[in-house]
């Protein structure tokens, strides 16, 4: 099943068709065009045979006369073909928790096929496969997302505002002094945990910078430059790399 970002993170209910073997309703899952099968001569209803391996043990195998029926159709109902099953198909809604995760396999206990005789049925598995977002990610229960900024917040610092999947947006306070690529945390603003808490929205800082600027601003760029003369970021780098 294939959910969107957000159904996975907040928990889906959706339509589940699926095909699996059944009782056969033309016949009953007897088999029988009559609904009156015969008592299989082979292994006397049983549905296995014992056969001999040497040294005084046996082993137990289906019987292949009537497929560990233990009964066979006298008159081999024209649907199944004497198996007493057939195809069948329904649609469910299947409820899928907050929180799923990518490749996850969720267990629904007796929603698989129908059991053989009567018996019970099985279980359903469903591997979950999550679209993509484009704005955030995921990290474990923790929602990402890379949040612009420009040169003059990341230096000075302020208060940005932030985007939250589903939710209002939150604002966080930009330290003066930020570097590009740093992560800050708004906390319980992530993926639903198991407990039913929330994980964290980690932003990314991507300084921007611009492409075009205009005369005001690229003086002041230049009275910026000639306050910083002697100031080089890369002198630590060199130093380092003759030190190796």
């Amino acid at each position: 099943m294939t959910l969107s970002f957000t159904e996975a993170v907040d928990g889906a209910t959706v339509p589940l068709r699926m095909s699996s073997q059944a009782p056969c309703k033309a016949c009953s899952g007897t088999g029988d065009k009559n609904g009156s099968p015969r008592v299989c001569p082979t292994c006397v209803g049983t549905g296995q045979v014992s056969r001999g391996t040497g040294g005084g043990f046996s082993l137990t195998d289906p019987c292949v006369d009537c497929k560990g029926r233990g009964l066979i159709a006298q008159d081999p109902c024209d649907v199944c073909k004497g198996s007493g099953r057939a195809k069948s198909s329904r649609t469910m809604q299947v409820r899928i928790p907050a929180g799923v995760s990518d490749g996850q396999r969720i267990r629904l206990r007796g929603k698989g096929a129908p059991g053989e005789r009567g018996g019970p049925a099985g279980d359903l598995y469903v591997v979950v496969h999550v679209g993509s977002h484009p704005v955030f990610g995921r990290k474990d229960d923790n929602l990402t997302v890379t949040v612009p900024v420009t040169f003059v917040e990341a230096a000075l610092g302020g208060e940005v505002k932030v985007p939250t999947l589903g939710g209002p947006a939150v604002t966080l306070k930009l330290p003066a002094g930020t570097p590009n690529g740093r992560t800050m945390r708004a906390r319980g603003k992530g993926a639903v945990r198991k407990d039913g808490s929330r994980g964290d929205l980690l932003v990314t800082v991507e300084v921007v910078v611009p492409k075009d600027l205009g005369a005001e601003a690229r003086d002041a760029l230049e009275t910026y430059r000639k306050a910083t003369v002697g100031e080089n970021p890369r002198d630590e780098l060199f130093q380092a790399a003759k030190g190796a």
